[in-house]
């Protein structure tokens, strides 16, 4: 089986989906793989480090798409990137398929067998391939970085010459997995940190990173299906915006990392709540990709409301991306074993994990989520 691992055309990524230790594996296993030349130049691997361990590099994306048996991107491919691609070969890669529904219909239309990441379902099994929760990791460390380095005050409480400094509040709406590694980095740095989510059944896990675990006084479960949160009722949602508006006037600094599978973000933190904080204080926006989860965020921009800074970053994963590319192969890896079969991957509809990542098969739009939004959006 050939692989094919392309060099990422969006503007500032730096990640590769493959490193040479990840591509050494894979090669002992029997796969065949080659690499897009300078594909991971810009995490830090060069083309001699994967020709030492077994890859052919390629200049052209064109000749390296066409001969391959299974394309593996990091970001979700262009038109162009598809139209590169045999019929019947089979496309890996972060997708966005609730989102891309143009890119779908191609896929489909291209007949190729198209796996999503980021629809790979979040169970135990699965749990090493789970690259929305590598790379949320990342996120939520980053933005704790973003804001410290942001923030007008110190993150933890210092005894002084000058007299005490009290430690900075920080506030995380969310706690996933980006929301606990914002819990634990912000912890470290000595602030004193709170954590709210929908799903109580996270409280002890906040709890275990050192955050204090605030939550509505209402028996209503925010956990959907494969680990996700669910859009909760208008009651539940009145008495966490006067939850989350009493917490946010004590806070220093805010990340908000709710989102929802296939929805635009939901407004946790509305324009009166940031007036509620104090100048210099801080918001770093972590769903702000996905049109953020407060309302004065501008996506892929730093602004000032009200003397609060409003952090609304993008793609922050690329960031680090040494380690986010490190993650992010590792995971391949993992998912690769489990479809690889005598002769190619396997498609086995029953398995939870392929039903959960398949998009497109056999000229076909065949998971169930996106074949629901695509048609309720008007789609084929």
């Amino acid at each position: 089986m050939k692989i094919a691992v392309l060099k990422e055309t969006l503007a500032g990524e730096a990640r590769v989906a493959l490193i040479p230790d990840s591509v050494k594996r894979l090669v002992k296993k029997g796969f065949v793989v080659a690499v897009q030349a300078g594909a991971g130049e810009r995490s830090g691997f060069s083309d001699q480090e994967y020709e030492k361990v077994g890859a052919e590099i390629v200049p052209s994306p064109e000749s390296l798409s066409g001969g391959a048996d299974v394309v593996i991107k990091v970001q979700p491919p262009s038109l162009v990137e598809v139209g590169m691609c045999r019929e019947g070969a089979a496309m890996i890669s972060i997708l966005q398929p609730y989102l891309r529904h143009d890119t779908v219909r191609q896929l489909a239309q291209r007949r190729l067998s198209a796996f999503a990441l980021d629809t790979i379902p979040r169970t135990t099994l699965a749990q090493s391939m789970d690259v929305l929760s590598s790379m949320s990791t990342i996120a939520g460390y980053k933005a704790v970085v973003i804001a410290a380095d942001t923030l007008n005050k110190f993150f933890p409480m210092l005894m002084t010459a000058a007299g005490t400094v009290r430690p900075a509040k920080v506030l995380v709406l969310g706690a996933g997995v980006a929301g606990l590694m914002a819990c634990a980095t912000a912890k470290r740095l000595g602030a004193v940190v709170e954590a709210f989510d929908v799903r109580p059944v996270v409280k002890e896990q906040v709890q275990s990173v050192g955050a204090k675990f605030i939550e509505v006084p209402v028996e209503e479960s925010g956990e959907a299906d494969g680990g996700y949160a669910k859009e909760m009722s208008d009651d539940y949602k009145r008495k966490q915006g006067e939850l989350i508006a009493k917490h946010i006037a004590k806070s220093d600094v805010v990340i908000p990392t709710a989102l929802i599978p296939g929805k635009k973000a939901p407004i946790l933190i509305n324009e009166e709540m940031v007036q509620s904080m104090g100048a210099g204080s801080v918001i770093v926006d972590l769903a702000a990709e996905m049109g953020g989860n407060c309302a004065l965020t501008e996506p892929g921009e730093t602004v000032v409301k009200h003397g609060v800074i409003i952090v609304g970053p993008d793609n922050l994963p690329s960031t680090v991306p040494f380690h986010a590319s490190q993650m992010f192969a590792k995971n391949i890896e993992k998912f690769l074993f489990h479809l690889a079969g005598d002769d190619g991957l396997k498609m086995d509809l029953d398995d939870e994990i392929t039903k959960g990542s398949l998009i497109t098969y056999d000229g076909k739009v065949v998971q169930e989520m996106t074949l629901k939004i695509m048609n309720e959006a008007g789609g084929d």
